[in-house]
């Protein structure tokens, strides 16, 4: 790969940059989620068959349309109608993908401590296009700059990599700059920086990640295998610990190999003592758009598929709604 993969579809970059245009399609969602909230109680099944029905492009023009046509976000209709992991759901789906997001970061960093893993799955190893999506959404919708905000609510390595992330300084693939010789330097680079000094300079470390497009990094991989006889994920968890080490692994797993990545990281939302609910929503929705190679990896490395899982782990309105995604994403899928 030549860049960092989107997690949006081409329609919602393009949404970002002016006024979407519906289809009747998107009126009739509208007009069928209204109906599915009015009068005395929610009607569960019927929100499941609309909203969760629906693909990303398709959901962002409903969050649009839907205002225009009754003057109120669908996200607050959702978060008033709605409950529990269920309900939180349905308000990251009645947003456009990035507002989503954005969300999701303000969840993850408002109250008692930063939950990390759920900020560093949003912020690390996205494109610059959509690091740039993601900074400006956030502070159209919060009013507050997320490198500002993320700065301000962390602290130590991670703070490192996550402003490194949200610099957006991804390179172009250049074959004539990004070539053999200079994957060895860098590959010599991160060694010195690494295991090869007292004391780790994980800003260097973090540099060289983040700047390299996914197909030069793979060079780097190699070169750093062909001199020190392990793969740069080895170096990663030899220097690094805890949330850090997590951190900078999901980064360059989203650069080396983005499905098996994904496939491992709903994976563990499922991995021991209860299934982290909040986790595994806000997985199956930012990866939805790519959700039929995330399964095919997922499939290979832990022999089910993720609607097995999800039937497995979860269950009542929430499960159904997270199946519907599913299907959405890949009709027929195993």
């Amino acid at each position: 790969m030549n860049k960092s993969i989107n997690l949006y579809p081409d329609e919602v970059h393009k949404a970002s940059l002016g006024a979407p245009e519906y289809y009747p399609e998107i009126d009739d969602a509208c007009e069928e989620i209204n109906k599915a909230t009015k009068g005395l109680g929610t009607d569960e099944d019927a929100l499941i068959a609309t909203i969760g029905s629906k693909n990303t492009v398709e959901r962002s023009l409903i969050a649009y349309r839907y205002q225009e046509k009754y003057g109120k976000e669908l996200k607050e209709l959702m978060k008033k109608e709605n409950s529990g992991d269920f309900g939180f759901l349905t308000q990251l789906l009645s947003l456009p993908a990035p507002d989503a997001d954005a969300m999701i970061i303000r969840k993850a960093t408002k109250g008692f401590g930063t939950d990390e893993k759920l900020l560093y799955t949003v912020i690390c190893g996205r494109s610059n296009d959509e690091i740039d999506i993601l900074k400006k959404t956030y502070f159209k919708r919060y009013n507050e700059d997320l490198t500002i905000l993320v700065s301000s609510e962390t602290h130590g390595d991670i703070k490192k990599l996550y402003l490194t992330c949200l610099r957006g300084v991804e390179e172009t693939y250049d074959p004539k700059y990004h070539n053999a010789s200079k994957a060895e330097e860098d590959a010599k680079t991160f060694y010195k920086k690494g295991k090869g000094r007292w004391g780790t300079d994980e800003a260097a470390l973090f540099e060289i990640i983040c700047k390299s497009p996914p197909q030069y990094l793979q060079m780097v991989d190699d070169a750093y295998v062909t001199t020190y006889d392990v793969k740069l994920q080895h170096a990663l968890k030899e220097e690094l610990r805890g949330k850090t080490k997590d951190a900078a692994l999901f980064a360059l797993g989203m650069k080396l190999h983005p499905y098996v990545t994904a496939a491992e990281l709903i994976k563990n939302t499922c991995a021991g003592m209860g299934t982290d609910e909040l986790g595994l929503s806000c997985a199956i929705l930012r990866y939805q758009h790519i959700l039929p190679q995330v399964m095919v990896e997922h499939i290979k490395l832990f022999e089910k598929s993720i609607g097995d899982r999800v039937s497995s782990e979860t269950g009542g309105d929430y499960k159904q709604l997270l199946l519907e995604m599913i299907r959405v994403a890949w009709p027929g899928a195993p």
